[in-house]
Order: structure tokens, then C-alpha cells, then sequence
């Protein structure tokens, strides 16, 4: 008999990137970018290595986001509860 399929929850998303650089937007002006080291269950969250603070802009003409200033943070723990999207960022991608 096989076993019944499990539906994706955002852990099995998170997990699946765990290596890889992505965005975690908190706000519309203000979120982290960096390396994802590790996710953890309880609490709800996500550990960030080689991290940074990104403010992010928009415009009318340019309604996408984009970074536009940065500050070092190292490496920092973000509650799931605070996150509205999460970017994965491709390999080929240069930061902004």
C-alpha cells in the first residue's frame, strides 16, 4: 500500500532551499537578504547566515522593488510570523 501524499506546507518549501540565497520580505520597504543556514519548527522561523538589512523602493514607473540600500547583520533568526514573501534568488543573479 503506498503512503497517502503529503501536502507542501512553506516548511517543505523552506527546507527545500536550505543552501540558497534568498529575500525575506517583512514589509513593503524593508526586509533580509541572505544565505537560509536552517529552519526550525518551533518557533516558526528561519536562521539566515551572511545576512544583510535591504530597504527596498518602488516607483510608478518602476512598480517592482528593488534594493537600494544595505546594512551587514551577520547571521539572524526571523519569525515566520513577520514574513509576507520569500524570493528565492536565482544562482546567476548579481545583488543590486
Amino acid at each position: 500500500m503506498s503512503e497517502p501524499a503529503v501536502s507542501p506546507t512553506v516548511f517543505h518549501f523552506l527546507e527545500k532551499h536550505v543552501g540558497k540565497r534568498v529575500v525575506i520580505i517583512l514589509d513593503r520597504d524593508f526586509g533580509y537578504e541572505g544565505k537560509i543556514e536552517a529552519v526550525s519548527h518551533i518557533p516558526p522561523g528561519i536562521w539566515l547566515a551572511e545576512a544583510e538589512a535591504v530597504v527596498l523602493r518602488s516607483t510608478m514607473v518602476n512598480p517592482i522593488p528593488r534594493v537600494v540600500s544595505r546594512e551587514k547583520k551577520s547571521e539572524l533568526f526571523i519569525h515566520l510570523n513577520s514574513v509576507q514573501r520569500v524570493e528565492v534568488l536565482s544562482t546567476g543573479k548579481s545583488r543590486d
